[in-house]
């Protein structure tokens, strides 16, 4: 350990992947001195009934992000790209699951 104070040690997210998820999920954050305690503590916390295949730890300090305030100016660009969006596609009758 190196000697910081619990308030002191940086933050971690935690993403789990279950057995049946091909996806990790966001599960919790939790505090730790180091990754290595961070990923034993993720696990201790967060995988107790053992259902969980593999675990990621990440400082939250390393995670860039965007705000919902920001929301309209970062996905509207989107909305300029009509061929994105299959609403003037006509679909054969033929093709199921549409």
């Amino acid at each position: 350990m190196t000697g910081q104070v619990r308030g002191e040690w940086p933050l971690y997210e935690v993403f789990v992947r279950g057995k049946r998820g091909l996806n990790h999920v966001h599960v919790g954050s939790l505090h730790a001195p180091d990754d290595q305690l961070a990923l034993r503590h993720a696990r201790d916390v967060y995988t107790r009934r053992n259902e969980g295949v593999s675990i990621w730890v990440v400082r939250s300090s390393a995670i860039t992000a965007s705000s919902p305030d920001e929301k309209d100016p970062l996905f509207a660009p989107s909305g300029d790209k009509v061929y994105r969006h299959p609403t003037f596609y006509d679909i054969p009758a033929d093709v199921p699951h549409m």
